[in-house]
């Protein structure tokens, strides 16, 4: 009785005296819910193995079960959890043990039955055999709907409604699902129990398949593919974040698997989206998956299919999911279709890239009636053309509704998947220096109309010899440099991406000035990309780098972007301090070796609710040969002299990236605790990241309106505006006020101005952006307008 609070315990001692004494207990009639708890807890009467009950303690359970008793939710649930712990005890007449908490259930909805029994009856049926053997008739009975409930309630009784999924197919979905040429399947796939269907599963879901469920297979998992996770409330009363209840994810695999029955051209794309958002964490990101089941399904099914054209779906899900055991699959499928073509898997991803119909320019047309549509690899985009010959916004009445028109948007979802997938490609094949023949590199980059987009942009280079540009030429493709010398690679000359930790720095300055005068943009930093080159204290150090060390980073943020970046296994929390769980590593492997970054949660536990960190600090950076040990004795790594500079570069670069993106020195105030680094973060010295944005600053400054009232200093853009001069941490972002260094807050707006200013890379709102959209406004801070800023110019 600890658990019960003061007044329950004193009206349960009342009870008690008074059945001690011979008595009817006092106030059953005045608070019946009370005296059914107690009532029921007195079957307990501190015993263990119980086979048989007093007869007056059986006549108040029975009192209490036949009376009209407006039961709760949450009385419902102390009835069933007294008699399920009762049960484990050893109590055996069950038909006793469980007459109230079934007498109670009935007067709850179909859903507060569900909710309260859910993972009773298989924990029954496997772990409590008699007790199963005794109740299930009633319990199968009570979660029944009755006929009267329509198609929605035959639905219910399949899947149950434990999540948002679930209560659409049935309220949605449940007349289509519930008629009779569905209802079968829809039982069948609510047996899809096990990780993968066996040949007889698929022989009666063959058997079972008709035209309509078909359909519908591909509508449900077009509901699933969109669908995003939401606070629910559960069983205990606190809400947490769901994605799919169990009981959800058992038929839609069903609808997974049974697409290997399905022969139409949306299916592996479809199944590409499933494992997509299935294989990502919450959110999005992070090395979990939101059901790493579907995920699986979805990829092994795809692997069934097999053939060239899952190759492009598997893809993407490679570039997005880090939870390991789904990129473990998708590897071995590509592995699998690979081998089938006698191809290793990066050369089957190079051969099967999409190309949407589109041209060699990137460009699809096609006419529906008056109106010419234009599919745009660049933007990518659908354009409008109307019968006069003007673009415009948005399709034409008269073609909205034809079917072409739904492909090409299709297509172009498609089109938008596949741009981030070639563009990691293409950076992941930078840092792992891969080799293709020149001949490959023309056929498979240079001239398809995706990959193209892109690789037409990246410098290219023979080993040892030439880089650049690819320029295409009456006789075909030639490499250009700055000065305008060509050269035109012999077919099979091995080609690979120039970079510039192979370079001098005046070959660097010199593409970066090229890229600039050309109005070049990069799909990602390749000539403005950050060098980390071995420091004197890092030689110091020996086995490991402190340059990254001691940095305060906001946790769950600085987890998702290494995630995105390919290191795995962080996971730290306010839990088991003795055991080391408030202490982590990072993992990434690259080019046969294996970085860790170690980090340790700091700030308030409480605050966090002794969960997941909101913070956690930077530790040093260890590296060791991959096929080498990783148990405790290896944690000292093998000396940084010995990693090759391309690996230590790389693998620093991610972390400078994680550095700069989430550490809280980016505030726009420093938190509590957090000042001194705050401020040393925030105005301090600059790292290789920051040190790249300035060098593209001194040769952007010169082409920008607000050159004359603009210059760099070693770690600020200096600007001067009309009632203060301004520097702008290079770093950070952050603002000081001449003459007397004051802080100047503002929170990063998208200023039309910058947004125009032609960058050499794709930086997406990155911080170069921010600072340039700082500079343009305060330049002109007369026209400032928001008093939150002019109050502060004022002071």
């Amino acid at each position: 009785m600890n658990y019960l609070d003061t007044p329950t315990r004193e009206i349960f001692a009342r009870f008690d005296a008074a059945f001690e004494a011979g008595r009817e207990p006092p106030g059953a009639e005045r608070d019946p819910r009370m005296f059914g708890r107690w009532a029921q807890l007195r079957l307990g009467n501190g015993h263990h193995e119980v086979h048989d009950y007093d007869e007056r303690v059986l006549r108040a359970t029975r009192l209490a079960a036949d009376g009209d008793i407006p039961w709760t939710f949450e009385d419902v649930r102390f009835l069933w959890m007294a008699a399920d712990a009762l049960m484990t005890w050893g109590h055996t007449d069950y038909p006793e043990l469980y007459r109230l908490p079934l007498a109670a259930i009935r007067r709850l909805d179909y859903a507060g039955r569900r909710q309260i029994l859910d993972g009773t009856l298989g924990w029954f049926r496997k772990y409590h055999r008699p007790v199963w053997d005794a109740l299930h008739d009633q319990m199968e009975d009570l979660l029944t709907e009755p006929a009267e409930h329509g198609p929605a309630g035959v639905v219910r009784n399949i899947i149950w409604d434990c999540d948002v999924v679930a209560r659409r197919l049935a309220e949605e979905y449940g007349a289509r699902l519930a008629a009779p040429e569905v209802l079968p399947l829809l039982r069948h796939w609510n047996s899809a129990r096990s990780s993968k269907p066996s040949e007889r599963w698929l022989r009666t879901a063959k058997a079972l398949l008709t035209p309509e469920a078909a359909g519908l297979v591909r509508e449900l998992l077009v509901l699933v593919a969109a669908h995003r996770e939401r606070p629910e409330e559960n069983v205990h009363e606190w809400r947490e974040t769901v994605f799919l209840h169990e009981r959800t994810v058992v038929p839609v695999r069903g609808m997974v698997w049974t697409c290997e029955l399905i022969d139409e051209p949306w299916v592996t794309s479809l199944l590409g989206d499933v494992a997509l958002t299935c294989g990502t964490g919450i959110g999005g990101s992070g090395a979990n998956s939101r059901s790493e089941l579907l995920a699986n399904a979805a990829v092994n099914t795809l692997a069934r299919r097999g053939g060239l054209e899952v190759v492009a779906a598997l893809a993407r899900v490679q570039v997005k999911v880090r939870k390991k055991s789904v990129l473990g699959n998708v590897a071995r499928t590509l592995d699998g279709v690979a081998a089938e073509a006698g191809l290793s898997r990066e050369q089957l991803l190079d051969r099967t890239v999409p190309t949407f119909g589109l041209g060699p320019d990137g460009v699809r047309e096609e006419r529906i009636g008056d109106c010419l549509l234009r599919l745009r690899a660049d933007g990518p985009v659908l354009q409008f053309v109307n019968a006069a010959g003007r673009t415009v916004k948005s399709a034409p009445q008269a073609i909205r509704q034809a079917p072409e028109l739904a492909v090409l948007k299709t297509t172009l979802k498609e089109l938008k998947q596949a741009l981030p997938a070639e563009r990691f490609r293409l950076e992941r094949a930078l840092i792992e220096e891969r080799l293709w023949r020149w001949k490959e590199v023309t056929e498979l980059f240079l001239d398809h109309p995706v990959t193209g987009l892109y690789a037409r942009t990246l410098i290219w280079q023979t080993p040892q010899g030439p880089a650049g540009l690819p320029v295409r030429t009456d006789s075909g493709w030639e490499l250009a440099d700055p000065r305008g010398h060509r050269v035109q690679p012999d077919p099979d000359t091995p080609v690979q991406l120039w970079h510039p930790i192979h370079a001098t720095a005046e070959e660097v300055r010199t593409w970066r000035d090229h890229l600039l005068e050309h109005g070049i943009r990069q799909p990602y930093k390749q000539a403005f990309r950050e060098v980390y080159l071995l420091t004197p204290a890092e030689e110091r150090t020996g086995t490991y780098s402190n340059r990254f060390a001691g940095h305060t980073l906001r946790y769950g943020q600085a987890k998702a972007l290494l995630n995105q970046r390919g290191w795995t296994g962080l996971a730290i929390g306010h839990w088991d301090y003795e055991c080391g769980g408030d202490r982590g590593e990072a993992v990434k492997e690259l080019s046969g070796w294996r970085a860790s970054w170690g980090m340790h949660v700091t700030g308030d536990a409480e605050a966090d609710g002794w969960g997941t960190a909101s913070f956690c600090v930077s530790e040093r950076i260890r590296f060791h040969r991959a096929d080498g040990p990783a148990g405790p004795g290896d944690d000292e790594g093998v000396p940084l002299t010995e990693v090759p500079p391309l690996v230590l570069s790389e693998v620093l670069r991610d972390a400078d990236l994680a550095v700069g993106v989430t550490s809280v020195g980016l505030d726009q105030q420093a938190g509590a605790g957090h000042e001194e680094y705050w401020h040393s973060y925030g105005f301090g010295e600059l790292t290789e990241t920051a040190g790249t944005r300035r060098d593209a600053l001194v040769r952007l400054l010169p082409r920008l309106r607000i050159a004359a009232r603009a210059e760099l200093t070693d770690r600020f853009l200096r600007v001067r505006g009309d009632r203060r001069t301004y520097k702008i941490h290079l770093g950070s972002g952050n603002i000081l006020m001449e003459p007397n260094d004051a802080y100047l807050c503002i929170v990063p707006g998208h200023d039309r101005d910058a947004a125009s200013v032609f960058l050499p890379f794709e930086e997406n709102g990155g911080m170069l952006s921010v600072i340039l959209s700082k500079a343009f406004l305060l330049a002109d801070d007369t026209a400032i307008t928001d008093p939150s800023i002019t109050r502060q110019l004022d002071t």
